[in-house]
């Protein structure tokens, strides 16, 4: 082909060459205003200051950066689900502690609650935000709780019908109607929960598709509208958990339109504390019919024809070679989808042996083996809710008796459980776990586990449990009679809810500061496993001359402005959050928790729904005026195998008691269950 004669050919050649010299060219320029910012944070993160001389023994950072690169996502999204209206959360006020913290250093246990100067803010004067207001209200509530729970006397606790495992008296079926539903806002509470056996039966209409808004898809498909039918029905455990998302033991959800894309389809799914599991999916396609696939002999997902065409696997050819050769032919029976727009449907749950099974019209349609953590006792509720018309919900075969916990129960365990007596002398590290009233399931699984690592044993390291107080006065005696028995509970006295977290934090800085003289402060959740031995070796490869703030650090991040886990401009008008360690597991120094104290003392401590964002913006207003070594190790907070890990995040206690048997024969295999 012949060039244009009206372009050079040396012209043509150094096009490209020009464009990236000037594409690099602006890359620079952009660097040379940027580096500046990217300088301070490298600076604080890696603790070098100009103006100090050399440090001996700092860690070397070998750790994994792009962790720290990660915007718009905070790891601890447990502590924002309450969604606070509106508020102003800068400079809230608090209460000079009246009374400090007793020290104890007897073998005598603690019972009585820890009292912290967070709590009433009766004599303030001026105007108090939404979080003050829920601080002085769970302050106020929970002593009322205490007050009630110490009229209990010790001896006549085990007395008590709900704490003696009595049964609870439950009718063997619940039946409601449409307006019943609506009035309870589509919920149908089982009492006793379900059992071997027991259905539940749904009769409604799905509703005519309607367009939804998918703003995702117009890039792909240039439109953004899409049709949409679906309902959601869900066993829920609504006594499982107080002042959180109740456990999702059964999460059942028809698409008729699939989705998005006209094809229909069914999901099952669990979900705990927020975190779901595994989705099972059934698209028309049947399962595999294989033993270990079958849930008490029935078939995971049953084949039904897509777009009403029978979708036949076996071709004409095949067909005509079996009928030779004389083999006998199975009529293969397809059915349409179960659901229809505007058509009436009966849908049936019934409870087997090994899982959940649906059937519509009187079909099998799928069925859902249970998940590890979830008991048919915990099913103490039935909701629904999505695009579709109710007309009656039955419940039958139901159990008329529930085992409530009972403390006899811990008093049957082994003393080995029990936590020793707090040492008379300054220790290395203490732990401080944050635990609800009802999760006796986890505490009782980290005490037979890493809490009887030998460190833990050797006197330096102390663990302790935080817990809140809860509504009802027999779960608060059961608390009591608890810390009473095991000793490593620290009875806080409010009324527990998610956005109060931050104050056990505080106390948990407290009570490592004046009750225990620790080193270092580590702070976990309860369904956290913590390889203390591990944890230590990597304190003691830090420098002890300064602060230490160590985990698994975000850096610029970003409050989200929308959506089920919005943060307003009220509550953190800042357009990014300091650099903070993942909440399930971080280490502060002694001096930081100090500071911690004080600061609060003289009301000039920044709360804040999220308890490790507070964290953060604490430890940088300490970092203000004393150099602190930020740490930032990516082995914090797995979520699922240990491997060289320090800590693993939501482990079931069949998860956590399972890596502890691994860790103790020398292997940190993964333990992974589905819920």
């Amino acid at each position: 082909m012949k060039r244009p004669k009206s372009e050079p050919y040396g012209l043509r050649r150094l096009k490209l060459p020009y464009i990236l010299l000037g594409i690099a060219a602006f890359y620079l320029i952009f660097i040379s205003f940027k580096f500046p910012h990217f300088l301070e944070i490298a600076t604080m993160l890696s603790g070098d200051d100009a103006n100090s001389g050399p440090e001996e023994g700092t860690s070397s950072d070998n750790s994994k950066d792009d962790d720290l690169n990660k915007p718009y996502l905070s790891v601890y999204k447990d502590l924002i689900d309450g969604g606070l209206e509106s508020n102003d959360l800068q400079n809230s006020p608090l209460v000079p502690q009246e009374k400090p913290i007793e020290e104890s250093r007897t073998e005598t246990q603690l019972i009585n609650p820890i009292e912290f100067s967070y709590g009433s803010i009766i004599n303030r004067t001026s105007d108090l935000s939404v979080l003050d207001k829920m601080a002085d209200e769970a302050w106020i509530l929970g002593l009322k709780a205490w007050e009630e729970v110490d009229t209990i006397h010790e001896n006549d606790i085990s007395e008590t019908a709900v704490l003696e495992g009595k049964p609870e008296s439950c009718p063997s079926w619940v039946s409601m109607t449409s307006e019943q539903m609506q009035r309870g806002e589509h919920i149908m509470f089982l009492p006793c929960g379900l059992c071997a056996g027991s259905s539940i039966t749904v009769v409604g209409t799905p509703h005519n598709a309607h367009h939804e808004n998918v703003p995702q898809l117009k890039i792909t498909r240039g439109n953004s509208l899409v049709l949409i039918s679906q309902f959601i029905v869900e066993l829920q455990g609504l006594k499982a958990v107080v002042g959180e998302d109740p456990p999702k033991i059964l999460h059942l959800n028809p698409r008729l339109r699939g989705d998005w894309s006209n094809q229909p389809v069914i999901e099952h799914n669990t979900c705990y504390r927020m975190q779901w599991g595994t989705a099972q999916r059934c698209d028309g396609l049947p399962s595999n019919t294989e033993d270990d696939m079958l849930v008490d002999g029935h078939a995971r997902c049953e084949k039904w024809m897509v777009n009403d065409i029978a979708d036949s696997r076996e071709s004409k050819t095949t067909s005509w070679f079996k009928r030779f050769i004389g083999r006998a032919q199975k009529p293969e029976v397809t059915w349409p989808f179960p659901f229809a727009e505007a058509r009436l449907f009966v849908l049936t749950i019934r409870a087997g042996v090994d899982g959940f099974h649906i059937n519509v019209g009187g079909r099998h349609v799928s069925s859902f083996p249970y998940r590890t953590g979830f008991t048919l006792e915990d099913a103490t509720g039935l909701a629904i809710k999505g695009d579709m018309n109710i007309h009656s919900v039955h419940a039958t075969s139901l159990p008329t008796s529930h085992p409530s916990f009972s403390p006899q129960r811990v008093l049957e365990l082994s003393e080995q459980w029990k936590a020793d007596p707090l040492p008379k002398s300054p220790i290395i590290l203490f732990v401080g776990i944050l635990s609800a009233t009802n999760h006796f399931a986890e505490r009782m699984t980290v005490r037979k586990t890493w809490m009887q690592s030998p460190v833990v044993k050797s006197s330096n390291v102390v663990v302790r449990f935080f817990v809140a107080l809860n509504p009802r006065k027999e779960v608060n005696a059961v608390l009591k009679k608890e810390a009473a028995y095991f000793g490593d509970i620290v009875i806080l006295p409010f009324m527990d809810r998610y956005e109060l977290v931050v104050l056990k934090t505080i106390a948990i800085c407290e009570y490592g500061i004046q009750n225990v003289t620790a080193s270092y402060i580590m702070k976990c959740d309860d369904d956290t496993f913590v390889r203390v031995d591990t944890v230590l070796k990597e304190i003691d490869g830090v420098s002890p001359d300064r602060p230490l703030y160590m985990g698994n650090l975000n850096l610029q991040h970003r409050p989200l402005r929308s959506g089920k886990w919005a943060v307003t401009y009220e509550e953190w008008p800042e357009e990014v959050y300091p650099p903070y360690a993942n909440g399930p597991g971080y280490i502060i120094s002694s001096d930081i928790a100090k500071f911690i104290i004080t600061q609060h003392a003289n009301r000039q401590l920044r709360l804040f729904k999220m308890e490790d964002v507070s964290m953060g913006t604490w430890v940088e207003q300490f970092n203000s005026t004393t150099l602190v070594q930020y740490s930032h190790n990516w082995k914090f907070c797995q979520y699922g195998c240990m491997e060289d890990y320090y800590t693993a995040h939501y482990q079931s206690p069949k998860q956590m008691i399972c890596l502890w048997d691994n860790l103790s024969k020398g292997q940190a295999r993964c333990c992974n269950f589905r819920r």
